[in-house]
């Protein structure tokens, strides 16, 4: 598929969703309560077929967070970004979809440890990099520790 092909399948089943194409990649901006039946479809439809997830993380705006997937179909040899806004800066939360992809289940436990996202019905949440009572998470922008250097 293009990525106009892509757009127009996107927009049949997720009307509300919007597109940037000023990268490398087409960015797709899912609406929150989109978001797993859009991961589920992009998996499982074999129009998509994205059957790689190999990138995911987080970003920390001050204001919310926006988490950022990355997916590849090997098949199709098609790729997009599809972008999350989460406003809920204190207890910021997102549907796993490390029962789609494999890779997520450890991408997932590093966004939670280091920017403290939850991922709701998550088999192993719990922290990667961190001890388990190391207090906050280090990359958000609000974080302070008495050790950091300011400038």
């Amino acid at each position: 598929m293009t990525n106009e092909e892509i757009k127009q399948e996107v927009l049949n089943r997720f009307p509300a969703t919007t597109f940037d194409e000023t990268g490398e990649f087409l960015n797709v901006q899912a609406e929150p309560a989109d978001f797993r039946s859009m991961m589920e479809s992009f998996k499982k439809d074999n129009a998509f077929a994205f059957d790689f997830m190999f990138c995911l993380t987080c970003v920390d705006w001050k204001t919310h967070f926006t988490m950022v997937y990355h997916l590849l179909s090997r098949t199709h040899r098609h790729n997009i970004v599809v972008k999350v806004k989460l406003t809920d800066i204190k207890k910021p939360e997102i549907e796993t979809i490390c029962d789609m992809w494999k890779t997520a289940e450890f991408h997932e436990r590093e966004v939670w440890d280091l920017f403290g996202v939850n991922f709701k019905n998550h088999p192993d949440m719990r922290r990667l990099f961190l001890d388990e009572n190391w207090p906050g998470h280090p990359l958000r922008k609000n974080y302070v520790d008495e050790n950091m250097i300011s400038i």
